[in-house]
């Protein structure tokens, strides 16, 4: 019978989404960190690291070969790769990381601002395949067998109060909660109603300002911006998901006889520029560090709030 820790090819569990948290007794809740999922292939003296594609991230990573010191036997974990500034997950600052090849700047950065890796979950200990065993008591295997430290940490869980949990996770700006059956199994590369998803998200009303059109020159990435408080146009991004058919139709029109020669914003290429008057809303978890989206999504037009 093949073996999960020789092979090392697990697709970690995914997850399912849902826009209102709940309270359900058959539930914990966890924080969803904004960061890199992560399996750790780890015996007392190898880690390896592998992303839900199977890229080795191992020598990206090198402040986490010590993970090794934190079991006696092999295990494989799912979790996520986290960057923490000011006590919560920075998700620029890890993406920088994940960017990096140079293995001398990489080892400065390591030592500056370590990446830390968060266990959701064990799948494997000393020979053993847990992924059928319930939950909770692969928890208590988690706990009971990989010690924290060496950049390891173990994901803390609510056993009840969804609804509350998600409100402190806002308060605090962080990216949501996840919600996971307590007798449920890990199913390796499926997406079941057993793990739950609610993300924080907020929306903000932004000026249509131009679009980047398909090959057929039909509207599809939205550019979008608004005015500072000096009154000057700033970008604030792209969104071309949840752009119907009806409001790619309503902006082809509006641009016949309201295009403006001069680009608004000079990084975006091939774009159609508009007049400022279209307004509508996105809807996106967080501000970039560059005055982004993360994650956007498109709301829709706004007949009432129309400029010009």
């Amino acid at each position: 019978m093949a073996d999960l820790f020789d092979e090392k090819n697990i697709s970690p569990m995914l997850l399912n989404e849902v826009k209102e948290p709940f309270d359900d007794d058959d539930y914990i809740y966890e924080l969803k960190l904004d960061g890199i999922r992560c399996v750790a292939y780890i015996e007392p003296k190898l880690v390896t690291l592998q992303n839900k594609r199977f890229k080795d991230l191992t020598d990206i990573y090198p402040e986490l070969s010590d993970m090794c010191k934190c079991v006696k036997k092999r295990v494989i974990l799912d979790g996520e790769l986290v960057v923490l500034t000011d006590g919560k997950p920075d998700f620029y600052a890890l993406q920088k990381r994940s960017l990096m090849g140079d293995k001398f700047k990489i080892s400065i950065v390591a030592k500056k601002n370590p990446v830390q890796f968060v266990a959701y979950d064990i799948l494997y200990y000393d020979g053993k395949d847990l992924t059928d065993k319930p939950l909770l008591g692969r928890k208590e295997m988690l706990s009971k067998n990989v010690k924290e430290g060496f950049n390891l940490s173990i994901s803390r869980y609510a056993s009840t109060n969804g609804i509350a949990f998600f409100e402190h996770a806002k308060k605090e700006n962080l990216e949501g909660i996840v919600a996971k059956k307590k007798d449920g199994l890990y199913h390796i590369g499926k997406r079941t109603s057993e793990w739950i998803k609610i993300k924080v998200m907020q929306d903000e009303d932004l000026l249509v300002l131009g679009y980047q059109p398909d090959e057929e020159g039909k509207v599809k990435d939205l550019i979008l911006g608004y005015y500072d408080k000096k009154g000057e146009l700033k970008c604030r991004g792209k969104v071309y998901l949840g752009v119907s058919k009806a409001e790619q139709k309503i902006i082809a029109d509006f641009a016949k006889k309201n295009t403006v020669k001069e680009a608004w914003f000079d990084k975006y290429k091939n774009a159609v520029w508009l007049k400022p008057q279209l307004v509508g809303t996105a809807h996106f978890m967080h501000e970039t560090e560059s005055g982004g989206m993360r994650q956007p999504v498109w709301k829709g037009l706004r007949d009432d709030k129309q400029d010009g």
